[in-house]
């Protein structure tokens, strides 16, 4: 079974606090990996869950080598997919080319957000909260 890896990311304000959530799902087991960052963008945090997601699945699941990533970001997606310009955020491009060139395959998929896609509305409330958390901080 292919690993299947659901992400989101939020900022409250763009920039501003942020939190991002990606949940990786192998063979029935289910783990999240969430994180945040007191001043973002919600852009920056849809990528970081994607990054997140797949750094966890190459450390922990190394065998692994091939996945489907699933995001509501379109711009993310259709960057991968279609090869749209990369103008801002080349930091964690850079960041996201490193670790998904460790895989064979990954398919990108593109879900649409806050329609009741179980796994993304999990991830939206997950980066949420992160959010909250990193505005907490201040």
């Amino acid at each position: 079974m292919s690993i299947e890896i659901y992400t989101d990311g939020s900022s409250m304000g763009n920039p501003g606090p942020g939190g991002f959530c990606a949940i990786v799902k192998n063979d029935g087991a289910t783990t999240i990996v969430k994180g945040g960052e007191p001043y973002t963008t919600n852009n920056r945090m849809e990528m970081a869950a994607i990054i997140a997601g797949l750094y966890w699945v190459t450390k922990n699941l190394p065998d692994k080598k091939t996945c489907a990533v699933y995001s509501d970001s379109n711009l993310i997606i259709q960057s991968l997919k279609q090869g749209w310009k990369r103008k801002k955020n080349l930091d964690l491009w850079e960041k996201l080319d490193t670790v998904r060139y460790q895989f064979e395959k990954i398919s990108w998929n593109w879900i649409r957000g806050h329609a009741g896609h179980r796994e993304n509305t999990q991830a939206d409330k997950v980066a949420q909260a992160e959010a909250t958390k990193q505005k907490k901080k201040k």
